[in-house]
């Protein structure tokens, strides 16, 4: 056996990376927020993760991080164990069709340092074709300094090629949609949606109340940072958090502490995108939102496109302020 003396690398301490960007999906190393994987048990799965005290869109409010930071996080969680753990190979799309958290806002403070977390993952109801997944669901726990920090449920389909190409009806990489998509909309007022720059924005105005246009800007740098051939689903997320506030009366600090979102169809670049509220409890007559416990507000927003459903989703705004 070598010595330290004789082998210097045995000397060194382990140091801290992310995880390969391209395991997910991602083009900036600046937006890999997961740093490591490993096996826990058949199908479980421990996946530490680093989030920055400071980040230019998912803005720390109230000195708490954002909630959709750790949608963020898990939307790579989903990659990364699907490519490292599953051999799903790097070029097969993933699809989001449900998806699902809650966050204690009472972990979500920011202090000196990063915020370090372990994300314990189980994997289920994972559909095979030729030994690759074609569909699974994910049961993950956010744990940060040993208290529960989130839970959030998952599932996605797994498409090779071929599959995506079927699905896509011919729009299967067409990135000349992504680099010739239409003129940005005007914005809505910053105020009215709680975002403190206008290329943040994702609503577009419109002469119906409660109806806005998606407003899709495909320079921006986190929601857009590579090409892609439809609308990414973290921006449909953003939408529901950014029609919340616009409704009132959440504070500025408003945050979407849990949602229950379900992907409909892919959202293309050619034609608008309607972005509706909808009564959040069914005997509801009103599209207001609705009081729910301590003092929590719940909101349902749905997107069309042309005459059909998109994408739906309910969250729960809580007032963070201290």
């Amino acid at each position: 056996m070598l010595t330290t003396a004789e082998n210097p690398a045995a000397a060194r301490p382990l140091l801290t990376t992310t995880v390969a960007k391209e395991y997910v999906h991602r083009a900036a190393l600046a937006e890999v927020f997961l740093t490591e994987w490993t096996k826990a048990g058949p199908a479980s799965f421990t996946v530490s993760a680093q989030w920055p005290r400071s980040h230019s869109f998912y803005e720390c409010e109230n000195g708490l991080y954002d909630p959709l930071l750790l949608c963020e996080t898990v939307r790579q969680t989903f990659p990364l164990l699907a490519h490292v753990a599953y051999d799903v190979p790097l070029g097969h799309q993933l699809s989001w069709s449900r998806f699902q958290y809650s966050v204690n806002m009472d972990a979500m403070g920011l202090e000196r340092n990063p915020a370090e977390l372990e994300l314990h993952v189980t994997c289920s109801d994972i559909r095979f074709f030729r030994s690759i997944p074609a569909s699974m669901s994910m049961h993950i726990e956010a744990v940060r300094g040993g208290a529960l920090l989130a839970v959030a449920d998952t599932h996605f389909g797994c498409h090779s090629p071929a599959v995506y190409r079927r699905l896509r009806a011919g729009r299967a990489g067409d990135f000349g949609a992504f680099l010739n998509a239409p003129a940005v909309p005007r914005p809505v007022e910053r105020t009215t949606v709680n975002r403190h720059r206008l290329r943040d924005i994702v609503l577009s105005p419109t002469q119906q109340r409660q109806r806005w246009q998606l407003r899709v800007d495909t320079g921006h740098p986190v929601l857009f940072d590579h090409p892609v051939d439809h609308v990414p689903g973290m921006l449909l997320l953003e939408s529901v958090r950014q029609v919340a506030h616009a409704m009132r009366p959440f504070p500025a600090g408003a945050a979407p502490a849990s949602m229950d979102a379900t992907f409909k169809k892919y959202v293309e670049f050619d034609e608008p995108c309607w972005i509706e509220t909808a009564p959040a409890v069914e005997t509801t007559e009103t599209t207001e939102a609705a009081p729910t416990r301590d003092g929590r507000q719940t909101v349902r927003v749905n997107a069309f496109q042309g005459e059909e459903l998109a994408f739906t989703a309910t969250t729960e705004m809580v007032d963070t302020a201290p």
